[in-house]
């Protein structure tokens, strides 16, 4: 619009104001319904938003029963001051009793006492494990101290089974303590010098001088324990893995003659598969509210949601309605529906569960529940395929991410409608001020010419009087 204010000076009407009238007139039912395609357009965007955010959270509320390894799980107890227990899916349902005898233990040997600069001799010094799996060889100078030859065990390039440390007494006296890195008898040290001159031969596992030999701190032992009283087992370790089917058993301490053995029992937990359909229920409920809001009919007296009559929306609530309802195949050549396992719909489409109905089923046959889920490759189950019916609205550029592209674009051409509009509405008011302004400047012009004529008139000798 021009800043300029038109007055109608010269015909006196309001120019201004007839002008703006007739432009707004004008723009009034364009902007109405614009203000009304926006409103929509703004509104479905939501409504889509609000729609893809329950699916996903009804997508995640399934992801547990996707995976095999969320089936048939197994729950042990029987952890105490003695031992520390789990179990995998492969455990056998059943109650063990568990002694400790012994914990298992890393071989210990400290040498004989020598002086803090005092040089051993030269040689070589052979490291070895009991089981022949570690073995590496040191080569010591007769310059080589102790402490030198501490270093150079710890530092060997193949050593992985032997940790030299130095003990210092009060007096200053120095002894070499070689500890094996693991515990277990087959982890036990074989220690042998050759070519030793000097006292290096004293390192000598062999070495027959009761002055001078090792002394073992610490005997190497594998862990212990006795199963219900009668099987006994070790460990090199004090980790016992599938010495009961797909139990572990991680010991900490022997038990004493005067103490209980430790109890463990295994039982069946498919709280896991309950759970989950207590959440999908509640999520699916969830979507089918918002769903039911946007996309229900307008009756009598009533708006419409608006998404309403969406084909989209129609085929999204069908298919996941024909999921929910369908038999799919089980391990047993039978056939499962959700129904079944107690999931069941009412006339509204709201979910309910009864886990009684799949605690049953699981005891019947826990292999066709997990089948009924997962399927196969080739005929996948329900929540796989309903995952991926899902998984088609909700992934990016997906088909809600579509329809939000879709609103979004007519948003940006109504708003170049509207510019294009506002153009041609700028282009009438300056048409409208240009016509009004040529009107007032002719009767501004013939104003002025009948005031000249009556001017000159008035000067007519005689003018107005009767003869």
């Amino acid at each position: 619009m021009s800043g300029i204010s038109f007055t109608g000076i010269g015909s006196g009407l309001p120019v201004n104001d007839i002008v703006n009238g007739l432009v707004d007139a004008e723009k009034a039912p364009f902007e109405q319904r614009t203000n009304v395609q926006r409103t929509n357009l703004d509104t479905s965007i939501s409504a889509v938003g609000a729609l893809k955010s329950e699916l996903d959270k009804l997508q995640s509320s399934l992801e547990n029963l996707t995976s095999s390894d969320n089936f048939q799980k197994r729950s042990i107890s029987g952890g105490d001051d003695f031992i520390d227990v789990t179990s995998d899916k492969t455990a056998q349902t059943g109650s063990f009793d568990i002694q400790v005898n012994n914990l298992a233990a890393a071989h210990k040997v400290i040498s004989s006492t020598f002086t803090n600069e005092e040089t051993l001799g030269a040689g070589t010094i052979s490291m070895a494990t009991s089981d022949g799996n570690s073995t590496f060889d040191v080569d010591i100078s007769d310059t080589d101290t102790l402490k030198d030859i501490r270093d150079k065990i710890n530092n060997a390039d193949d050593n992985d089974s032997t940790t030299a440390t130095i003990i210092t007494d009060a007096d200053g006296a120095q002894r070499l303590v070689m500890s094996a890195k693991e515990t277990g008898i087959d982890n036990a040290l074989k220690i042998s010098v050759s070519g030793a001159s000097g006292r290096l031969a004293e390192l000598d596992k062999d070495n027959a001088d009761p002055a001078t030999k090792l002394t073992e701190l610490t005997q190497a032992r594998d862990a212990s324990i006795t199963v219900d009283g009668t099987i006994n087992l070790t460990s090199s370790t004090n980790e016992f893995k599938n010495a009961i089917q797909g139990v572990t058993i991680d010991v900490k301490k022997a038990h004493d003659v005067d103490d209980d053995t430790s109890s463990i029992a295994v039982s069946e937990n498919n709280n896991i598969i309950k759970d989950t359909l207590t959440k999908f229920v509640a999520a699916y409920n969830a979507y089918n509210d918002i769903a039911d809001e946007i996309g229900k009919s307008g009756g009598e007296g009533e708006t419409g949601g608006i998404l309403s009559g969406d084909s989209m929306l129609r085929s999204l609530n069908s298919g996941l309605r024909n999921f929910i309802s369908s038999p799919y195949d089980t391990s047993d050549g039978g056939t499962l529906t959700l129904g079944q396992l107690g999931v069941t719909t009412d006339r509204y489409g709201e979910l309910s569960f009864d886990d009684d109905l799949l605690n049953e089923q699981l005891e019947r046959d826990p292999d066709a529940v997990q089948s009924f889920f997962l399927g196969s490759d080739a005929n996948p189950g329900f929540a796989v395929k309903f995952d991926q019916r899902l998984e088609s609205y909700t992934q990016s550029d997906g088909l809600l991410d579509g329809r939000v592209d879709s609103y979004n674009n007519q948003l940006k051409d109504l708003d170049e409608s509207v510019e294009d509009f506002n153009t041609k509405m700028d282009r009438l008011e300056a048409r409208l001020f240009s016509q009004y302004n040529a009107m007032d400047s002719l009767v501004a012009g013939l104003n002025a010419s009948s005031s000249g004529a009556l001017a000159q008139l008035q000067n007519v000798p005689n003018y107005g009087n009767n003869r």
